[in-house]
């Protein structure tokens, strides 16, 4: 076989794997169309235990986004609601970098619909917080096209996301 049809095969081999992984393929049916709810960026509204209490670590009004888009990557930032410590870049003393981070959520990678389970699957490439990788499942509601809650497994915890438009 002549290199070019080698390339030739091993391309659209690989389109494929993609296609396949994709949360949008359509041969996915249901799946593709919840997943598709899904992407945007979605604003912070809310961040409460089940008892409706804010989180302390975070502060009455953490700020944060969540984004989704259509080939099945994501990213997340909260940021807590406090004054964060100011300091030139790349010269934090150890106290000021950790009152920095203290709180701070940041993570990306890809994501999974099951509608099934009615849950997503973060599955983290990269975190601020680099031993606490692996995945992050949440099931989710939406409420109305523009309202996403979304409730980790791990816990009581309810995060309300407000599409941004």
């Amino acid at each position: 076989m002549s290199l070019s049809k080698r390339y030739a095969i091993s391309l659209v081999s690989l389109v494929s794997l993609v296609a396949l992984a994709s949360p949008f393929n359509s041969a996915r049916g249901q799946a593709s169309e919840v997943a598709k709810r899904f992407v945007g960026t979605w604003r912070l509204v809310s961040m409460v235990n089940a008892k409706g209490e804010k989180d302390p670590l975070r502060g009455a009004n953490p700020r944060g986004l969540i984004m989704y888009d259509a080939y099945g990557n994501m990213a997340a930032q909260i940021m807590p609601d406090r004054e964060r410590p100011k300091f030139e870049v790349n010269k934090a003393t150890p106290e000021e970098a950790q009152a920095a981070l203290l709180g701070y959520i940041a993570y990306f990678g890809t994501y999974s619909v099951d509608p099934v389970a009615k849950t997503v699957i973060h599955h983290r490439e990269g975190n601020i917080n680099p031993g606490a990788m692996g995945d992050f499942v949440r099931r989710y509601e939406f409420v109305g096209d523009d309202k996403l809650i979304l409730r980790p497994l791990e816990n009581d915890n309810q995060l309300t996301w407000e599409r941004i438009k």
